[in-house]
């Protein structure tokens, strides 16, 4: 199915001005990825079904099209300098540094749930038995609820794990009888999954001494990205990290200080 110019237009400005997401050059990706809902629910085109979307008052209806028009690609120990700099330096400096032992870890674009998971398991596999007394939930957000409703399930088809490190699978993964692969419960329920707009108001209890906001802000115009890192820095803890995808960066007025590629820090 095609989408008529205008509807493009219109779709665009509607997913910029409430996700901070810019579809200006994903036409086909858009076309590809509406049609087979549009024909789902007996549209004979997809402006036909924008119209309809659009015009709604039924907020269910929004919901799907953001969670067709979101991609989450991710993987297990995806982009793996993050999860080694967590274990080498960023862990033994919260240890060091945390006095109450309530660790804030937020991963800001959680997608299927892969990358708070390897969080989690790095923590877990880093604290060992002295982890026991210390509260390192990790906050998962997302914009996507069927990927969210994914991530909370905590299963993987083995293509998932191709990057993940023998060790890790053996002791954080059972195996299903249909051969996918599932989280167990320890790391499960070590991340809290949640609905969270980027373009909102981040309300917190205390800041992060570690924000995880990777391969989501590549989508975003310059101006909705410095707005967002500005939030973002306003919710770290000094002394406290932000990683971002490796092929990403942040405006150079940032606060932020470099530390290594896709490392910053709040000094």
């Amino acid at each position: 199915m095609k989408i008529s110019d205008a509807n493009f237009t219109r779709l665009v400005r509607y997913v910029r001005t409430n996700y901070g997401i810019n579809l200006e050059r994903k036409r086909v990706l858009v076309e590809g990825r509406l049609s087979a809902p549009a024909a789902s629910m007996g549209f004979a085109d997809i402006d036909a079904y924008l119209e309809h979307i659009l015009s709604s008052s039924d907020p269910r209806g929004t919901v799907q099209l953001i969670n067709k028009l979101t991609t989450n690609h991710t993987f297990f120990m995806r982009e793996p300098d993050h999860f080694e700099f967590m274990r080498k330096t960023f862990l033994p400096y919260a240890e060091a540094t945390v006095q109450d032992k309530d660790l804030r870890v937020w991963c800001a674009a959680c997608s299927n749930g892969a990358e708070p998971y390897t969080m989690a398991m790095v923590m877990d596999d880093y604290f060992g038995s002295r982890g026991a007394d210390w509260d390192k939930v990790i906050l998962a957000t997302d914009v996507d609820t069927d990927a969210l409703k994914a991530a909370k399930e905590g299963v993987f088809t083995p293509d998932f794990l191709n990057a993940c490190p023998q060790h890790m699978i053996d002791r954080y993964f059972e195996v299903l009888d249909n051969g996918n692969y599932r989280v167990i419960k320890k790391i499960r329920d070590q991340v809290v999954f949640k609905k969270f707009n980027l373009m909102n108001e981040i309300v917190y209890k205390k800041p992060f001494d570690l924000i995880s906001c990777r391969n989501v802000m590549i989508y975003f115009e310059q101006d909705t990205k410095e707005q967002l890192v500005r939030r973002l820095y306003e919710c770290t803890k000094h002394g406290g990290y932000l990683f971002i995808g490796h092929a990403e960066n942040i405006p150079r007025d940032s606060r932020y200080e470099f530390v290594q590629p896709a490392v910053f820090r709040k000094i």
